[in-house]
This record gives structure tokens, C-alpha cells and sequence, in this order.
């Protein structure tokens, strides 16, 4: 399922793919960013959870919006609460009812 794009990102693409675009990183940062990659990329660990049915079926939907695998998903999700990159938003507030 292909994700739609907006006219900046478009614009960002054309420019890629024309080759208009230079990287700023420094050969140091680029390898810091291939070893970073290389290291989250690396799944050497398998896990079994169990979810109820109804949490799994949101997350296949969810996953399917976004176009990736469901396990690609919730990998990403796990590494970005482990990192602290995950944060909880606060409750809604709903109004009530008497107001």
C-alpha cells in the first residue's frame, strides 16, 4: 500500500533523485550513523508475547497504514519506549456531561 506524499515532500524527491541534494554529514558522523544503523538493524533475539486478540488486530491495521510489517511495528515500538523516544501523551479531558 503506497503512502501518499505532499508537494514538499515531492519536491524533496525530484531533487534526490536529480542528484541536487549534497550531504553536510562528516566521514566520522557517517560512520557513527552506519554503525548505529547496523546495530538496530541486527535482530539476533527472538521473543513470543502473548496480546489479546483485539490489541493484535489494531496493531496489524495500524501497521498496514503505515505500510510495513506488523512485527517491523511493534520492534519499532519497543526500541523507541527503550531509548526513551516513546513518550506517553496526558489523557484527553473530555468534557463533561454537567458543563
Amino acid at each position: 500500500m503506497p503512502t501518499k506524499i505532499d508537494h514538499e515532500e515531492s519536491e524533496l524527491l525530484q531533487a534526490f533523485e536529480k542528484g541536487q541534494l549534497k550531504s553536510i554529514a562528516s566521514k566520522s558522523e557517517l560512520a557513527k550513523f552506519k554503525a548505529a544503523a547496523r546495530a538496530t538493524a541486527l535482530k539476533d533475539r527472538r521473543v513470543n508475547i502473548r496480546l489479546s486478540s483485539g490489541d493484535l488486530s489494531d496493531i496489524q491495521v495500524k501497521a498496514l497504514e503505515e505500510g510495513i510489517p506488523y512485527q517491523t511495528l511493534i520492534a519499532s515500538v519497543l526500541h523507541k519506549y527503550v531509548t526513551g523516544r516513546l513518550t506517553e501523551r496526558p489523557a484527553q479531558r473530555t468534557p463533561s456531561k454537567d458543563a
